[in-house]
């Protein structure tokens, strides 16, 4: 770090400041939001503050390093960043420009599909009170000349090849009114309509860049009681060109011949894949998938179940979503096509449809279908789902939500890969119905009361 960069960083950590007290709590609240995300990130850097700013919100936010740069060339080129994420926070500088869509150009050559810009908005619905309050002097923000719509500040971004990821707004009483304050703040963002009155925004953009090269991927494929499925999964996964690919089968406690197929399988060896085999310790297919994944060598992390009622061959579409920067979470829908035969229960269908809109309303991803097996992630940002599974708790019997959640929280975004959900050809299905159901309602409030109304503390 040269001085330059050392006098910044100091800027930062220097003793908060004498605020106003509503000043003060929105600080607070801006700072749970923001540090609910970017603690899981490499930096965090401010760019350019503006007239009011003094760094006291950056003071309050949790990351693991922390820059300042009054002037956008002094900010390092973030554009060779492959595994680390970056946050490049923006506090109010929508709001003193003439010129938002300038804002975005400048950034997007200095940033990496892994990096986000976290913008503070103020709401242009308290217009009025913002410019009444700095007349009578409670406020030292100058005059803000911009105010702009979600919907005006999205279409100005998707201009410039951003997509807004998620927008989480914050504050919507400036004092502790009779120690209310806390519980309005919880609970009004959860509520509909109600939930864009706050006084601010969090806003997340992820600029759209496509990577340069061919990542190496990760196939998982749990298996419990599925020994006729498996020279099928190698054999109807589809061989991807110039993209160095394995193969990891995790077997469960099989009371069938499961494992000794496995064993032969991965003996036999391939031209192609690198296949590699283990048995579980622990239960369940969310331990499998963790097993898979710690034992994984590729930069992304996928999962096939061994019922194969999502066809291998889709694999690639996965693949390509993240490889062509769509998105950062790659998640499969058997909901759109009409499925094969009795693959999914009537009620079953109706429980999925009911749970994608639950979870795409709590958390900020466009969910189809919460509970497809599978998914697509990189490894560096599982590696940040581990990480913040330690500090949210081990809670999910699934595997599902401890990879939804999230991806929520750290501003990935997400896209859909449709696919028609075949019926089982060997073995049966292990979901109970009612028993899971309960669980997944379970997981579900877990996201209402600790994801979307549990980042303000």
């Amino acid at each position: 770090m040269d001085q330059t960069e050392q006098q910044k960083l100091e800027m930062t950590s220097t003793e908060t400041k004498k605020i106003r007290p509503w000043r003060r709590y929105l600080y607070q609240l801006m700072a749970a939001e923001i540090s609910s995300m970017v603690k899981y990130y490499d930096r965090i850097i401010q760019v350019k503050p503006v007239m009011f700013d003094e760094g006291d919100l950056l003071d309050r936010i949790q990351a693991k390093v922390k820059y300042t740069f009054d002037d956008l060339d002094l900010m390092p080129d973030l554009s060779g960043e492959e595994t680390q994420r970056s946050a490049i926070l923006l506090n109010g500088n929508i709001n003193f420009t003439f010129d938002i869509q300038q804002i975005f150009r400048d950034f997007k050559p200095r940033m990496a599909r892994t990096s986000r810009i976290v913008a503070v908005a103020y709401n242009p619905y308290h217009k009025g009170l913002f410019r009444l309050m700095t007349a009578l002097k409670l406020s030292r923000s100058g005059q803000m000349t911009t105010f702009v719509t979600k919907d005006s500040l999205e279409q100005l971004a998707e201009l410039e090849g951003f997509e807004m990821v998620s927008v989480r707004p914050v504050c919507y009483l400036p004092l502790k009114l009779l120690g209310l304050g806390w519980l309005i703040n919880k609970v009004t963002p959860a509520i509909p309509v109600v939930r864009w009155l706050s006084f601010a925004t969090i806003i997340v953009f992820r600029p759209r860049i496509a990577s340069t090269h061919k990542p190496s991927l990760s196939i998982v494929i749990p298996a419990r009681n599925e020994a006729g499925n498996i020279r099928r999964a190698l054999e109807e996964t589809p061989q991807m060109e110039g993209v160095k690919t394995e193969l990891i089968f995790v077997e469960g406690h099989s009371s069938d011949d499961t494992w000794e197929v496995i064993q032969a399988v991965v003996n036999e060896g391939h031209d192609f894949f690198e296949l590699s085999c283990f048995q579980q310790t622990g239960k369940g297919k969310v331990d499998a998938v963790r097993l898979g994944f710690a034992q994984s060598k590729g930069a992304l992390l996928t999962i096939l179940d061994a019922d194969l009622t999502m066809p291998p061959e889709m694999v690639p579409r996965f693949y390509d979503a993240y490889v062509q920067g769509h998105a950062d979470y790659i998640n499969g829908s058997r909901l759109l096509y009409p499925m094969e035969g009795e693959a999914m229960r009537f009620l079953n269908h109706l429980g999925n449809l009911f749970f994608a809109k639950a979870l795409s309303a709590l958390t900020d991803l466009q969910l189809g279908d919460s509970l497809c097996g599978t998914k697509l992630v990189a490894a560096h940002d599982y590696e940040r789902f581990k990480a913040w599974r330690e500090d949210f708790g081990d809670f999910d019997p699934f595997g599902d939500f401890e990879l939804i959640f999230p991806a929520s929280v750290l501003g990935l975004s997400s896209a859909d890969i449709p696919v028609r959900y075949k019926a089982r050809t060997y073995g049966s299905t292990n979901i109970n119905r009612f028993r899971h159901g309960l669980i997944l309602l379970k997981m579900t409030m877990i996201g209402l009361f600790r994801i979307r109304m549990g980042r303000l503390r």
